[in-house]
């Protein structure tokens, strides 16, 4: 019996979030503040590794590259909600909000000519990491209030970025949509997000939350073949 593309997927983001894990672990914290100044980078300015081929034209990692590091970059986002949250009768699970940006994601996928749906299974991944990172820092300052934030966010100032972000990674993700499906894939997305996992100092709690958005990047046909059982990676 073979796997099933649910199945794949599944290998591929244990096989990304187990290496993602082995090289960022342990290389500082991200704060409120750091998050902050990260968030407020155009988007325009991101700069993945090795922008080009040997024959000059762009190449993977200027295409998944950005996939990763806006991906990390919303994730900072969380620190901010979390902060803005904290105290506050507003629950960490936002149904409607959630619902919202998976709609508007989807509307500017299909614009773009990529698939909504792989882009919804994406963004549902991003939403759940951003989560993990809240309720984290939320068990950390009930544990510890002097960890606590001394200042609350705006909260629609915090979306308003995080909007912004959604629409570079959708449109990262159309652009990268034939990387996404090539063998490649895990290893040019695992090095952008080891990289940016360094820069940023990401913590455990960031760093295993990075690794969560971008479980579904990769798609099946991107597994290894040793790892389909089919030898054709299908």
């Amino acid at each position: 019996m073979h796997p099933t593309p649910t199945v794949r997927r599944r290998i591929i983001a244990a096989t990304v979030t187990t290496a993602v894990t082995a090289l960022i672990m342990g290389t500082g914290t991200v704060t409120a503040t750091a998050a902050s100044a990260v968030s407020a980078v155009p988007v325009a300015t991101a700069a993945p590794v090795e922008r080009s081929g040997p024959s000059g034209h762009a190449g993977p990692y200027a295409r998944l590259g950005p996939v990763a590091e806006l991906s990390a970059r919303r994730l900072a986002t969380a620190d901010l909600v979390a902060a803005a949250k904290w105290g506050t009768d507003s629950p960490i699970d936002d149904p409607a909000r959630e619902q919202q940006v998976l709609d508007t994601v989807a509307r500017l996928a299909t614009e773009l000519g990529a698939d909504p749906a792989a882009t919804v299974r994406i963004f549902r991944d991003q939403i759940e990491a951003n989560k993990d990172v809240q309720r984290a820092l939320h068990r950390r300052w009930d544990a510890d209030a002097s960890q606590a934030p001394t200042e609350r966010p705006d909260l629609a100032e915090v979306r308003a970025e995080i909007n912004r972000l959604n629409d570079g990674i959708v449109r990262a993700i159309a652009g990268s949509a034939r990387d996404r499906t090539a063998p490649y894939c895990g290893v040019v997305l695992l090095t952008s997000a080891a990289r940016v996992g360094r820069e940023m100092s990401l913590d455990a709690v960031h760093m295993t939350a990075l690794a969560r958005s971008l479980n579904s990047v990769c798609e099946p046909e991107a597994l290894p073949r040793g790892l389909s059982g089919t030898g054709d990676g299908r």
